[in-house]
């Protein structure tokens, strides 16, 4: 796919929509190379921390839910990071016109821990314009393009993890957090 493309999948409300994220959380990034850089590292030592928490947790012999859900946090961070680590490495550079394609290992678009993760689910649950709107929505809401779309992010199954993980955490296991 190139970046950008949107292939349907149900109906108007699920579509694989292929773009490529530098950074974090909704494409903020931050410092150029050495921000990439640093926030590769710091995910790395994320994942070991994680890991190490694991083990103690397993030790403990903590619920299953606890343990499930930081797993979750942990398989997730794993993801993006492989793919922050390999997918520049492996494939060229994706553009609006052309195909990122498989090459050489190391001979892709960025060095090891500079690649960019690939979102790729998109959720438009809600897409309509002002026209189209009901009168009691609110106009701010429809920005400078007079369209409106609930649940806008692109992401992932490594991002779903994360999410799910925590929010499993925070719902049903904050009382058997241990530190």
């Amino acid at each position: 796919m190139t970046i950008g493309e949107e292939i349907p999948v149900i109906g108007n409300w699920f579509n694989l929509y292929f773009t490529e994220n530098n950074g974090m959380a909704f494409g903020m990034q931050f410092g150029g190379e050495w921000g990439k850089l640093s926030l590769s590292i710091f995910r790395i030592l994320a994942i070991i921390g994680i890991g190490f928490y694991i083990y103690t947790l397993t030790k403990r012999k903590a619920g299953n839910g606890l343990i499930i859900s930081i797993s979750m946090i942990l398989a997730g961070a794993l993801g993006n990071i492989i793919d922050s680590a390999v997918y520049g490495l492996i494939f060229t550079q994706s553009s609006y016109h052309t195909v990122a394609e498989v090459t050489s290992f190391g001979q892709g678009y960025a060095n090891f821990l500079h690649g960019k993760v690939v979102d790729l689910l998109y959720f438009p649950i809600i897409d309509i314009t002002q026209a189209n709107a009901p009168s009691w929505m609110p106009e701010f809401l429809f920005g400078y393009d007079s369209h409106f779309i609930f649940f806008r992010p692109i992401f992932n199954i490594a991002d779903t993890a994360i999410t799910t993980g925590v929010t499993w955490l925070l719902l049903f296991e904050r009382k058997n957090l241990e530190l």
